[in-house]
């Protein structure tokens, strides 16, 4: 079928994710116009979405939502013969875990969580401590010390303190002993907790941020007139195992404009579209053509942050946040409520 005429795709996506040049571009290719409506985190967007009321095109889920997404029909079966461009992403995502045979589903970003600083205020690296998770646990940085707004991330960072790596515990002694570490954390440093950390670092604003590594990756373009991005460093650890995460785009029930749905997640399957995306998100799209060596050369990437690269390998070495039972996940939200409460 063709795209359908003089329409408007309606886009449901995190803010700042993707590039508004693209989307003229996008715009211009197809004769129609795209409505981007932005949400600050997962949960906010899942609730709004299982209204019923609205009716986006396109959806940018996080993997451990595809159970509810697809239980309750809100995303369709993709139609294959309209994206062609899966053929330049890496193997893993054409029979994804998450999405057997790429059912509901096509890759958008693939990003790790570490932790940035601003190393002209803070010394040293977390890489040189025995627990490199206790780097942001800092009482003389008091004020300065910021994690992500994201029930799952944030969790997963006390958990990981702590000396766990299961991601994915349903245990509620773990997860309260995290609330309780997160808890510590407030009170010693008096943590600031929000999803602002690719503006917070370069601006100097926090010196210390848990943080995913597509906003630090794309850290020069919020820099202060006249300080250099080499003042801005990304750690996650060397073997590969720590969390690792990719981003969805998948079509939405509701839409109104599913062939246009289609050809959307296809232009970003693209090569050079997915280049010209990353140069303002900064987050790295999983497609074979997209190397750290060409980001550096395009200058989209600055040298002093190749930490912020995801490699192929992370994929099956990484910590994976998954789809939790719906009563563990339960507890999950609860505890991180406690904890935001407790800030």
């Amino acid at each position: 079928m063709q795209p359908e005429q003089n329409a408007t795709l309606k886009l449901y996506n995190w803010v700042a994710y993707i590039n508004p040049q693209s989307i003229k571009n996008f715009e211009k290719k197809y004769n129609c116009k795209v409505q981007v409506t932005t949400f600050n985190t997962m949960e906010e967007a899942m609730a709004k979405l299982q209204t019923g009321q609205l009716e986006f095109d396109v959806f940018i889920p996080t993997v451990d939502q595809l159970g509810p997404l697809v239980e309750t029909k809100l995303i369709r079966p993709l139609n294959h013969s309209y994206i062609p461009n899966i053929s330049n992403a890496w193997k893993e995502f054409t029979n994804p875990f998450y999405d057997g045979k790429w059912q509901y589903t096509v890759p958008y970003t693939i990003y790790t969580t570490g932790i940035s600083w601003r190393n002209d205020h803070v010394p040293g690296s977390p890489a040189s401590l025995t627990n490199p998770w206790s780097f942001l646990w800092q009482p003389k940085y008091k004020g300065k010390i910021a994690i992500l707004d994201d029930y799952r991330e944030g969790l997963s960072l006390g958990l990981m303190y702590n000396g766990q790596t299961d991601l994915n515990t349903t245990d509620v002694n773990l997860l309260t002993a995290s609330e309780k570490t997160l808890l510590d954390l407030a009170k010693l440093v008096n943590v600031h907790i929000d999803n602002n950390d690719y503006t917070n670092i370069p601006s100097g604003q926090m010196w210390i941020h848990h943080s995913w590594s597509g906003d630090i990756a794309a850290a020069a373009q919020y820099m202060p007139k006249g300080v250099s991005v080499d003042v801005v460093s990304y750690w996650f650890p060397a073997d590969g195992k720590g969390p690792v995460a990719n981003d969805t785009m998948a079509v939405l029930a509701g839409g109104k404009n599913p062939v246009l749905a289609h050809l959307f997640l296809n232009y970003f399957l693209n090569t050079d579209n997915a280049l010209e995306n990353i140069s303002y998100n900064g987050y790295m799209q999983p497609l074979y053509g997209v190397t750290p060596q060409r980001l550096i050369k395009e200058k989209i990437l600055p040298k002093n942050l190749t930490s912020t690269v995801v490699l192929e390998s992370y994929f099956s070495r990484g910590l994976h946040e998954l789809e939790l039972p719906a009563s563990a996940n339960g507890v999950w939200q609860q505890d991180w409520l406690n904890v935001t409460r407790g800030v």
